[in-house]
């Protein structure tokens, strides 16, 4: 249990004296009466399922994250997809031009993007080459302005899970905000760190329904914080942050847990496939183990074998340019038909 750590100590002073804008559905939150009439927001009063404006706090959605992720609704919060959450992070702590935050490299892009947005310095810390953070050189890149450590566990591009251990040493030596994003979490044998949410006030999880779940197309992510975590994001996000469609999307998917389950337990399958045929091409020179629904393969030469199957109709992702990434390739697990597809060319570029 991590005890000292004071949430206001991080957020940006102009945050904290923010008034939140109240929206129309804000101050009258009762909407179950049947006989109710809105003339409240400007909506236009013609109902065809759109016309009014979405709840701003997505409780429906809330409601069922809850029960299945075994997380008080107090502790959620959903956004535009997770980059919205993220940039909502940054704006909420991170003072422009003088905090700063550490990313370990190869991993997701978008923490470095999100930090050029908001005029926030990002200091790097290479991975080991096997994938794993270097602790003691992360703890010695903390300043009095570092305010968030992002850990991609499981890890993309690379695909592997952080040591439990060195997690928890991270958690519990740095005094700034430690976001862990789990998009991959779903296909992972590792627990969540959701389990230990209520050890670490300076813990965020942030998840996605864009993977496992198969709502890409939506565009909704999940943050888990602390009830002041959240509280504070609420005030800064946008009114109507995840529109009505999405919400009823997200409703529809949620209430249908066991075909997630089966989905994730056939990608899981098909993984191990993909793997086992993967041993039969001789321009791989190494496959990573993986958590995720991908594979990271390392070739002869990653640009040479990313075209030719682009010319075959494949498309994968060339990670040559990432660090520690050099002549690899990001291989996502497909249906069975598909990954039959994908081995098939792959042979027959060997062969040629």
């Amino acid at each position: 249990m991590k005890t000292n750590f004071n949430i206001n100590s991080l957020v940006r002073e102009n945050i904290k004296s923010l008034k939140p804008y109240s929206s129309a559905r804000d101050e009258y939150k009762d909407a179950t009466s049947g006989d109710m009439i809105f003339l409240d927001a400007n909506e236009n009063p013609f109902e065809n399922g759109v016309n009014r404006y979405p709840d701003p706090q997505q409780n429906s959605v809330k409601e069922l994250l809850s029960g299945i992720k075994n997380v008080p609704q107090k502790n959620i919060l959903l956004g535009n997809g997770s980059d919205e959450v993220l940039d909502l992070i940054f704006r909420a702590f991170c003072e422009p031009k003088e905090d700063n935050i550490i990313t370990l490299p190869p991993t997701y892009g978008m923490y470095s993007v999100l930090a050029n947005i908001n005029n926030i310095e990002n200091r790097e810390v290479l991975l080991t080459e096997d994938f794993q953070p270097k602790v003691a050189q992360i703890l010695e890149k903390i300043n009095k302005n570092t305010k968030i450590l992002f850990l991609c566990s499981p890890n993309n591009p690379s695909g592997n899970s952080f040591s439990t251990d060195k997690v928890e040493e991270l958690l519990q030596k740095f005094n700034g905000l430690v976001v862990i994003d789990e998009a991959y979490i779903d296909f992972s044998e590792q627990r969540s760190w959701l389990e230990r949410l209520e050890e670490f006030p300076n813990l965020i999880i942030t998840q996605t329904l864009s993977k496992a779940y198969g709502l890409a197309g939506i565009r909704l992510g999940v943050c888990y914080a602390s009830q002041e975590i959240i509280a504070i994001l609420n005030n800064i996000k946008p009114p109507y942050n995840v529109n009505e469609l999405t919400q009823q999307k997200a409703v529809e998917r949620l209430q249908k847990m066991e075909e997630v389950t089966n989905e994730i337990s056939e990608i899981i399958k098909e993984r191990t496939s993909l793997i086992h045929h993967l041993k039969e091409i001789n321009f791989i020179t190494k496959i990573y183990p993986t958590d995720c629904n991908f594979v990271l393969v390392k070739v002869d030469d990653a640009t040479k074998r990313y075209n030719q199957l682009i010319a075959k109709g494949i498309v994968i992702r060339n990670r040559t340019n990432q660090p520690l990434c050099e002549n690899c390739l990001r291989l996502t697990v497909g249906t069975r038909l598909e990954n039959e597809r994908l081995i098939k060319e792959l042979l027959s570029i060997s062969k040629s």
